[in-house]
């Protein structure tokens, strides 16, 4: 992988170790562990479809086209600049599955196909209600829900995954229970993975939220991981996944 100037108004950034160069924008929303947690979490295997919906520049799809050679990633994304970047991205890491295009969640494109094996989100965590709205827009547009409400990214994700696929959000914790109520309409198993702050186990930030189209109504809490040592490091398990493109078993068994 060349290392480039990057473009005004971008930073060259890298995940997974180094594994995956990612431009963003030097403003606005950036990634940082979410995008890497979420698709590390993916039960993709070789010769599979994935739909990711909330794209951004691609930090997420590049990370699992990184981990799970031979897949093909779908990507939407609204906003058209991110877009582009994410263009430029997936020429850098060479990710010929990978495809990112302009679409709304609220009128996908008529030519998406109608059943993924997997379906990740990483949507906007805050709502509108009740959050102070960054001055810049486009983090605004990444960080708190707009025309789209929770319950559309989720019936999104749903109706896209197909018979025995998985649907995985990465959101936060304080929001479990308004995952709950997303997705309680539409029949199928939950597993909640936290993401703890430290071994404690008090303080969670994050939560990966796995929905499967198995037909059922269960819901399983997980020991989830810990991502931090008390002196503010990444855990080993943390780095194995961060830095060393490790995978997290949601599901251990399936």
């Amino acid at each position: 992988m060349n290392s480039l100037t990057a473009p005004e108004g971008l930073t060259d950034d890298r995940l997974l170790g180094g594994r995956v160069a990612l431009y963003q924008p030097a403003a606005g929303y950036r990634a940082a562990i979410d995008p890497v947690l979420l698709a590390a979490s993916i039960p993709a295997r070789e010769g599979q479809t994935v739909l990711e919906i909330g794209a951004g520049v691609g930090g997420a799809a590049l990370c699992l086209a990184a981990r799970v050679p031979g897949i093909v990633v779908h990507g939407l994304e609204i906003q058209a600049d991110l877009v582009e970047v994410a263009a430029l991205n997936i020429d850098r890491n060479h990710a010929a599955g990978t495809v990112i295009r302009q679409a709304d969640i609220l009128a996908p494109p008529d030519d998406l196909p109608a059943a993924y094996d997997h379906v990740m989100a990483n949507p906007p965590h805050l709502k509108a209600t009740e959050a102070r709205l960054p001055p810049n827009a486009a983090k605004a547009a990444a960080n708190v829900e707009g025309g789209a409400g929770l319950g559309d990214w989720v019936a999104m994700a749903v109706s896209r995954a197909g018979r025995g696929g998985t649907v995985t959000f990465v959101h936060r914790f304080d929001r479990l229970a308004d995952l709950d109520d997303a997705f309680s309409p539409h029949k199928g198993s939950a597993t909640i993975y936290p993401l703890w702050r430290d071994a404690s186990r008090q303080r969670a930030r994050r939560v990966l939220y796995r929905w499967r189209n198995d037909g059922q109504r269960r819901r399983a809490v997980t020991e989830g991981m810990i991502l931090h040592r008390d002196g503010g490091e990444f855990t080993a398990r943390a780095e194995a996944v961060l830095r060393g493109g490790g995978a997290i078993d949601i599901e251990p068994g399936r």
